[in-house]
């Protein structure tokens, strides 16, 4: 059988997340807490100008043209950030785009060959990010995922929520492919890397979020 159009199979080899903050709720709202901001600007100008003359059988020309660019990229990391993001949505491996659902079975009298299974409540999985943890030349380990939790523990109100956009992109084109969306995430756990001087590997950093809603973005 043909489908119309194809269809190809989707690759996870490219994808990215973005965690805003959000918007407000039952238990939530727009507070301070760590994030990382980045906005970046190019402008480019160009003019030019010829100019000619003739006379008296001579001719003289003149010509000026002059090109100009700026680049401007600013980030901002700590508490409150104005963009309401967290991290630089650089994770290297995403899990749990999962919902469960409640099934009640409901046994009839009389009926010994199956029960009756109605729909219940969905339950959400956890979503797991892992990326390498980062530091600045000169600096120290970029801190953003642990203040999320950390202040939360420490009586931060009111507590901060973010919701989250995954996008899987195409790996030749950079299109998007696929979207999922979570809202009202919360931290449910934080985890460092294991220290091993003898394997010398990468410093990997996981976080795990709690939510009330995920859905494959149509």
């Amino acid at each position: 059988m043909s489908l119309d159009p194809p269809r190809t199979l989707l690759s996870t080899f490219n994808f990215r997340v973005a965690l805003n903050r959000s918007g407000g709720g039952a238990g939530g709202g727009a507070g301070a807490g760590a994030g990382i901001g980045v906005s970046a600007g190019i402008s480019l100008s160009a003019s030019a100008s010829a100019s000619a003359s003739a006379s008296g059988g001579g001719l003289s020309a003149g010509g000026s043209a002059s090109f100009g660019a700026s680049i401007g990229v600013s980030a901002s990391i700590g508490a409150g950030s104005s963009s309401g993001q967290l991290g630089d949505g650089g994770f290297q491996e995403c899990s749990g785009l999962g919902i469960d659902m409640d099934v009640h079975e409901i046994t009839e009298g009389g009926r010994n060959d199956g029960t009756v299974r109605l729909a219940g409540r969905g339950k959400y999985t956890n979503i797991v990010l892992k990326r390498g943890m980062l530091y600045p030349t000169g600096g120290t380990a970029v801190s953003e995922i642990w203040a999320w939790l950390q202040g939360m523990l420490s009586g931060q109100r009111p507590v901060v929520r973010y919701d989250g956009v995954i996008e899987v992109l195409n790996a030749f084109s950079g299109a998007v492919t696929a979207t999922w969306v979570f809202d009202r995430g919360l931290p449910a756990r934080v985890s460092g890397p294991t220290l091993n001087a003898k394997a010398g590997e990468i410093a990997i950093e996981e976080l795990t979020i709690a939510h009330e809603g995920l859905r494959l973005r149509i």
